[in-house]
């Protein structure tokens, strides 16, 4: 897997400036339904919660909590055909009334209203993000990424799966 992403981010950085500028900085790497199970078990997803997805590739997060939880996810991509993948694995889950897709730059999106926010992002997109999760999400919103941490924000949980990493934060409370 390290592999498969020094590889992809050596393509990305060989390319032409003005290419890469012209190309979305996350590559879509689909997780495994197994971690998805795991990401969703350990934010101990509920009836009433509602997940983001950041880089939500082809939906797989959002439409599974909505099918297992009957919660209402979001899915946040900035290519248009995972978008459009996304919103053809809704519908034929028969999910589509509980899940969307947007299409749009996760670091202008609005995602206030998440209680568990889902990632797959390289090191330095989910550090670079960091700052917007601690100030804009409620405290108590609980936040996976699979297989990259946060930096110096310390995991709550660390679970280790077939040779994957899921790590959880809880937003903590604001202080005065």
């Amino acid at each position: 897997m390290r592999t498969l992403l020094a590889l992809a981010a050596a393509i990305v950085l060989a390319a032409p400036a003005a290419a890469r500028e012209q190309q979305p900085d996350v590559i879509f790497v689909p997780t495994p339904y197994e971690v998805v199970d795991e990401m969703l078990r350990l934010a101990k997803v509920k009836k009433g919660d509602v997940l983001y997805d950041l880089g939500s590739g082809d939906g797989r997060i959002p439409v599974t909590a909505a099918k297992k939880f009957g919660i209402r996810a979001v899915g946040i991509d900035i290519d248009p055909q995972r978008i459009k993948e996304a919103t053809e694995n809704a519908k034929k889950n028969g999910v589509s009334k509980l899940v969307t897709f947007k299409q749009e730059d996760l670091f202008k999106t609005e995602f206030k209203d998440a209680t568990v926010v889902t990632l797959y992002l390289l090191p330095d997109l989910n550090v670079k993000l960091r700052p917007r999760l601690l100030s804009e999400l409620k405290p108590g919103t609980r936040i996976v990424s699979h297989q990259f941490d946060m930096g110096t924000w310390q995991p709550e949980r660390k679970v280790e799966l077939n040779g994957r990493v899921v790590y959880m934060w809880t937003v903590p409370p604001r202080t005065k």
